[in-house]
């Protein structure tokens, strides 16, 4: 699975790139059927500390997820974001294992 990272207001660096991709590569273990993953990096000009915005997009066969978290990091907002998909992809298929 390919995930297209953009990062607005900073350049990410390889490192980063790498921990997101092996971070969303899991979700395939619960939902096999991703078509496209995109995730977007922001840096907020704040003074607060959790100035860092992840955003994912996932989309599936007929739906699509979006979740959105606001963080001191970016590896702790990519956790949180696919913890977070993770249990909605997982509820998905159950939804479609009971229609079945």
């Amino acid at each position: 699975m390919k995930v297209n990272t953009q990062s607005i207001n900073f350049i990410a660096d390889i490192k980063l790139k790498d921990f997101i991709q092996k971070r969303f590569e899991k979700l395939n273990l619960f939902y096999d059927k991703i078509i496209q993953t995109d995730v977007y990096l922001k840096v907020e000009n704040t003074s607060d500390k959790e100035n860092k915005i992840f955003e994912a997009k996932i989309i599936v066969p007929g739906d699509t997820f979006v979740v959105k978290k606001q963080t001191k990091s970016f590896e702790e907002g990519a956790d949180l974001v696919a913890a977070s998909l993770e249990r909605r992809l997982k509820k998905r298929k159950e939804k479609l294992r009971s229609h079945a």
